[in-house]
């Protein structure tokens, strides 16, 4: 058997997005891996760098908050190798510029540009001791968060299988889906079984959510077992306003009336309305935090 490798130093990431806040002072940069052990090492080094305000991985989901805004990144060999040295906003489109020496440099560099969901790029030349720069353009997205509860019955289903399940037949280029939560909530008398809930997010072309959603929702309709179904959509980059409501939801009993009132307030969409809602609103700020989300509220 004759074997080729088609690009033997270039190891591409699957997918990269950009999520910005309405005022567009934050970034949160999305890159799903092909490599953990290359990413992770692209993380600490670009952790370093002045416009990283944190930095996390979520299974091969690597992600960066970032201050939009121009860097001088320093580079220095084995030190400091690589960064992220320029965050730009324009209009609906973000661009992002990695520098790096060596290794480093082609990761800056042809390993992003070649990412799914990248518009364009521009990249110099790279490998050996220069330092190599790479820009990417990527579409401008918003955070989309769904919280659901109440799908399955005491022998049939489990609200996290199916939502997952859900989660990813919708996903598509407008509408990616990012990250998946299940949310340990106060065990009430009416739990099927673990009274746990769950939430996913997405990560939106602005406008373009519309048709996934729609999707998601007739699934859900047609396979929950459950008449108490609630689903709840929060369309926001910071969902933390919600945060003091689901602790509560962790802790006691809560109140159908308690969950209408936090989504009044925190401008939560409300699709289905069973009573499942109370924990599908409790779920939505435990978007992106599945460590936390499974921990049981304490009394």
């Amino acid at each position: 058997m004759h074997l080729e490798l088609e690009d033997p130093y270039v190891v591409v990431y699957r997918q990269i997005h950009a999520l910005v806040d309405s005022e567009a002072r934050l970034v949160e940069l999305l890159e799903r891996s092909s490599c953990y052990g290359g990413s992770a090492w692209a993380r600490y080094h670009y952790s370093r760098g002045p416009l990283i305000q944190s930095s996390r991985n979520l299974g091969d989901w690597f992600r960066y908050m970032l201050k939009p805004g121009n860097a001088n990144l320093d580079l220095i060999s084995s030190q400091r190798s690589a960064g992220i040295e320029s965050v730009l906003v324009k209009g609906g489109e973000v661009e992002i510029t990695y520098a790096g020496l060596g290794g480093g440099g082609v990761g800056a560099t042809l390993s992003r540009a070649k990412a799914g969901d990248v518009l364009r790029y521009e990249v110099t030349e790279c490998g050996g001791g220069r330092v190599a720069r790479g820009t990417i353009v990527l579409p401008r997205r918003e955070r989309l968060i769904i919280g659901v509860d109440d799908t399955d019955s005491k022998t049939t289903g489990a609200t996290w299988a199916l939502i997952h399940n859900i989660a990813s037949k919708v996903d598509r280029p407008e509408a990616r889906y990012i990250s998946h939560s299940l949310v340990q909530l106060f065990p009430v008398p009416t739990k099927t079984q673990n009274c746990v809930s769950t939430a996913v997010e997405f990560a939106c072309l602005p406008g373009r959510a519309e048709s996934m959603l729609a999707d998601f929702m007739a699934l859900l309709k047609k396979y929950t077992v459950s008449e108490q179904t609630g689903m709840a959509v929060f369309r926001d980059f910071d969902p933390s306003s919600l945060l003091a409501y689901a602790q509560r939801c962790k802790r006691e009993r809560v109140q159908y009336e308690d969950a209408l009132e936090a989504a009044r307030e925190a401008g939560v969409q409300i699709l289905m309305n069973g009573q499942g809602l109370i924990g599908a609103v409790a779920a939505l700020p435990f978007c992106a935090r599945p460590d936390e989300s499974i921990v049981p509220g304490m009394k």
